[in-house]
C-alpha cells in the first residue's frame, strides 16, 4: 500500500464506503458496479472547467485508431504467446477524476476461433449516476478491409445483467463487433462520464486473458491532491461518516522493478509491456489474488494500522449491538441448557439449535414468490433472527454468539475473508475483502473457532474457505488481527472398501463403500440441501466416473446419515463390467482399484508460478477384497510401499494375498494446505513418485486345473 497525504485536510474516521450529497446517511458502495472495486465519494463543491481542462488536458490525450501494419495483418501466431487464441497489442485507460471522465481503449488480434470471443465487449456502469458517452469500433479483416461499427451508445449496448447495490443499480452492457474473422484486428474505444458529485477511482486490472503487448494507464485525481494552482483547501471530499478524506492510496501488486510515476502536477501513469495472460494452474489460489493490478482509493485515514484499528472498532460496535440479548433470545437459551451442562454442553446445545433454522444461503425449500409471502424481514438484531426462525449464514451466527454470551459463556465475533474468493491482504484497505462471520468460544483457557452459520457443519469444525482464513476478531485485549486455524488432516477422511468378485475373463460384480467425514460429508450433505436426492446420485455418479476403472460402471444405491452432520457419511455403490486384460493364462488387474483414472495432480506440471492451494489437509484410505475365480492364483504380489515427504505427506500400500483373495491398501496421507513456489519441486517429485507406485498390476495365473478345464 502507498498513501499520498492532503495536509490541509484534517483526519477523521477511517471509512471504505462513501455518500451522495442526496443521500448522505447511506453508504454508496460501488465496488462491484464500476468494474468490481470501483468506490464513489462525494464533494461540497463546484469546479471551474477551464482551469482544470488546462491542468489535465496531457492526461486526457486518448488512443486513436491507427492504420494496421503489414506484420498485424499477416500474423497468425504470436512467438511471445505461443499457442495463444488471441492477443492484445495494445491496451489503453484513462480516468480523470475532477473532469469525472474515463477512457477505455483495446487493440485485438484474433489468432485462432477461440479468439473471437472477444468481438464481445462488456462495459460497466452505474445507472443514473455514469452514462456511456461515446464508442468507437471497427473490425480490420487481415485484407486490410475496415468494418466499422455503425451506431450510437444507446443504439449499439445491450444490458447483460443487473445488480443492485442499495439504492443504485450497475448493470453490464455489452457491444459486439462486426463481422469478425480469424486474423482479424479488433480495435475500440469507449467513454464514461459520471455525474459532478460522483468521483470514481480506477482500477487497473493489468493481466487480461490473453497476452498484453503494450499497456498505457494514466489518473488524475480528484484537485485537492494535484500540485499548483488546481490544489486549493476549499476544496474536499467528505467520507461516509463525515470525516474528510485526507489521503489518496494505491494498493498494487506489480512485477519487480515495475513503477508507478507521479508528474509534476501529481497524476500517475503506469507503462507495461510484455504482460502475461492470467495463469491457469491447477490448484491455484483465487486467482484475483495473484494478478498484477493497482487500485487507487481515497481514504479519510493515512495508515494501514488506522484504517484496520478503526474498522475493527466500528465493526465490534454494529455486532453487539446486533447479538444484544432480549427476553425471546434468554428464554430460548433457558429451554435449552440445563443448569449442570459443562461449557461445551452448553455450546453444542446452542449450535444444534441454530443450525436446525432456515439458513437461506441454503434453503431450496421456499421460491422467491414464497419468501415474499412470508415477509422475512432483513435482521436488524439476533431477536429478529430468532423471531423469523431463519436468516442469512452470518445473521444465523450472530445470533449464536448472542446465545452463547446469554448463557454466560465467553464469545466473540470474527470476520474473515473467504478463501475460495481471495486472500487477506491488510494492504488492501477494503473492509469489504472481509465476507463471513465465524464466532470464537473460549473455554478452558482455549478458542474454539466454531462455523454455525455453514448449514450442515459440525461442531467444532469448519468449512475449509474458513479455515487458515485472515481477518479480524473480537476480544478483551483488543487485537483486532486474527486468523482461524488451518484443518488437520485427521479431521477430514474419506475411506473407499470394495469387495469385488472377478470370473474367469475379468467380468466383476462388486459392493463399493464411501465413508466420509469432515469436508467430503460437508459438501456432499450442502449438496443435497439445494438438490433432491435423484440430483445428488446422479453427481456423485459422475465423480465414480473419475475414480472406477474403464470398463466398470458404479452407481450410488443409497446414502446413510446424508441428513446428520453428527454421524459418518456413507454411500454405498453397486459396481458390475469388465476389469483388466484376459489371456489365455493370464489376467491383469489393476492394483488399485480407484486409482486407474483418478490421476495425479502436478505431474505434468514441471514449472510453478503460483502458490498450491490444495484447499484442506486430508486422508483417503481404499482397501480392496478381490474374491479370485476358481483355478486362478496370484502370480507374484507387488512389494509393499511406503513413500514419504517429511513432515508433508505420506503413502502407505500394501498387498496381502491368501489362497482365494487378495487385499489391497493404499493410504494418502496429506497434512499441508498451502505450499510455495519454491516447495514446488519437492511436492511434485512426490506426487511423481505416487503416480507411478499407483501403476502396479495384479497378475493372476490359471492353473492346471483351470487350464483343463477350458
Amino acid at each position: 500500500m502507498t498513501t499520498v497525504s492532503n495536509p490541509a485536510v484534517p483526519a477523521n474516521k477511517a471509512t471504505n464506503r462513501a455518500t451522495t450529497p442526496s443521500n448522505l446517511d447511506k453508504p454508496v458502495i460501488l465496488s462491484a458496479a464500476q468494474r468490481s472495486r470501483r468506490t464513489c465519494f462525494s464533494s461540497c463543491i463546484c469546479f471551474c472547467l477551464p482551469l482544470l481542462l488546462a491542468l489535465t488536458s496531457p492526461a486526457i490525450i486518448r488512443a486513436q485508431f491507427q492504420p494496421p501494419t503489414d506484420e498485424e495483418l499477416k500474423m497468425t501466431a504470436d512467438p511471445k504467446a505461443p499457442g495463444a487464441a488471441a492477443v492484445y497489442l495494445s491496451v489503453e485507460e484513462i480516468s480523470d477524476d475532477p473532469l469525472h471522465f474515463q477512457s477505455f481503449y483495446a487493440r485485438i488480434k484474433v489468432l485462432q476461433e477461440k479468439g473471437k470471443e472477444l468481438a464481445t465487449v462488456e462495459l460497466p456502469y452505474l445507472k443514473g449516476r455514469t452514462e456511456i458517452s461515446d464508442i468507437k469500433a471497427r473490425t480490420i479483416h487481415s485484407d486490410g478491409t475496415i468494418i466499422p461499427l455503425i451506431g450510437k451508445p444507446e443504439d449499439l449496448l445491450v444490458s447483460k445483467t443487473t445488480s443492485k447495490y442499495g439504492e443504485l443499480e450497475a448493470e453490464r452492457k455489452v457491444f459486439t463487433l462486426p463481422s469478425v474473422e480469424v486474423g482479424s484486428i479488433l480495435e475500440y474505444r469507449y467513454d464514461l462520464r459520471y455525474e459532478d458529485y460522483v468521483f470514481i477511482t480506477p482500477l487497473w486490472e493489468i493481466q487480461r486473458p490473453y497476452f498484453v503487448h503494450k499497456a498505457h494507464y494514466a489518473f488524475t485525481p480528484f484537485a485537492g491532491f494535484l500540485n499548483g494552482v488546481g490544489n486549493t483547501s476549499s476544496r474536499s471530499l467528505m467520507g461516509e461518516n463525515g470525516g474528510r478524506v485526507k489521503s489518496i492510496v494505491w494498493w498494487s501488486q506489480l512485477p519487480t522493478g515495475t513503477t508507478i510515476k507521479t508528474d509534476a502536477i501529481g497524476r500517475y501513469s503506469l507503462d507495461m509491456t510484455d504482460i502475461p495472460a492470467v495463469p491457469h494452474e491447477e490448484w491455484m489460489p483465487p486467482v484475483q489474488s495473484l494478478l498484477y493490478h493497482v487500485f487507487f482509493y481515497y481514504k479519510t485515514v493515512v495508515t494501514s494500522n488506522e484504517f484496520w484499528t478503526s474498522e475493527a472498532k466500528r465493526w465490534s460496535k454494529e455486532v453487539d449491538h446486533f447479538a444484544e440479548s432480549s427476553k425471546s433470545i434468554h428464554d430460548e437459551v433457558s429451554g435449552l441448557i440445563a443448569p449442570g451442562d459443562s461449557d461445551l454442553d452448553k455450546a453444542k446445545k446452542l449450535y444444534k439449535a441454530v443450525q436446525a433454522l432456515d439458513n437461506t444461503d441454503f434453503s431450496r425449500k421456499k421460491g422467491e414468490t414464497e419468501l415474499k409471502q412470508l415477509k422475512l424481514k432483513t435482521a436488524k438484531r439476533a431477536e429478529d433472527t430468532l423471531a423469523q426462525k431463519s436468516g442469512s449464514s452470518d445473521d444465523i451466527a450472530l445470533l449464536y454468539l448472542a446465545m452463547l454470551r446469554d448463557a454466560g459463556l465467553n464469545a466473540y465475533a470474527m470476520k474473515v475473508v473467504n478463501r475460495d474468493r481471495g486472500v487477506f491482504d491488510p494492504s488492501y484497505l477494503n473492509f469489504d475483502q472481509l465476507q463471513d462471520d465465524l464466532v470464537i468460544l473460549n473455554t478452558g483457557g482455549k478458542d474454539i473457532v466454531l462455523d454455525p452459520g455453514e448449514k450442515m457443519c459440525p461442531f467444532q469444525t469448519v468449512h475449509w474457505r474458513h479455515s487458515g482464513a485472515g481477518g479480524i476478531r473480537q476480544s478483551v485485549d483488543d487485537r483486532a488481527a486474527a486468523a482461524s486455524p488451518f484443518l488437520p488432516y485427521a479431521a477430514n477422511t474419506l475411506t473407499r472398501t470394495g469387495d469385488v468378485t472377478l470370473d474367469s475373463h475379468g467380468g466383476i460384480t462388486a459392493t463399493l463403500r464411501f465413508v466420509m467425514n469432515g469436508q467430503e460429508a460437508l459438501r456432499w450433505r450442502q449438496t443435497a440441501l439445494r438438490n433432491d436426492q435423484d440430483e445428488v446420485k446422479k453427481r456423485f455418479d459422475r465423480e465414480l466416473e473419475s475414480m472406477v476403472p474403464e470398463g466398470v460402471e458404479a452407481h450410488v444405491h443409497h446414502f446413510l446419515g446424508l441428513d446428520d452432520p453428527d454421524v459418518v457419511l456413507m454411500a454405498i455403490v453397486n459396481a458390475h463390467g469388465s476389469l483388466g486384460t484376459a489371456t489365455s493364462k493370464r489376467l491383469l488387474l489393476p492394483g488399485f482399484f480407484f486409482e486407474t483414472r483418478s490421476g495425479h495432480p502436478f505431474v505434468d506440471q514441471e514449472k510453478r508460478e503460483k502458490s498450491v492451494d490444495m484447499h484442506y489437509a486430508e486422508q483417503v484410505t481404499d482397501q480392496i477384497v478381490y474374491q479370485l475365480p476358481s483355478g486362478f492364483a496370484l502370480e507374484g504380489a507387488p512389494q509393499d510401499t511406503k513413500i514419504p515427504w517429511q513432515g508433508h505427506a505420506v503413502l502407505v500400500e500394501t498387498f496381502t494375498a491368501e489362497p482365494t483373495q487378495i487385499t489391497v491398501t493404499r493410504t494418502l496421507a496429506r497434512a499441508f494446505t498451502l505450499a510455495k513456489p519454491e516447495e514446488y519441486q519437492d511436492l511434485r517429485g512426490f506426487y511423481q513418485k505416487v503416480a507411478t507406485a499407483d501403476q502396479a498390476q495384479l497378475v493372476l495365473t490359471r492353473t492346471g486345473s483351470s487350464e483343463k478345464g477350458n
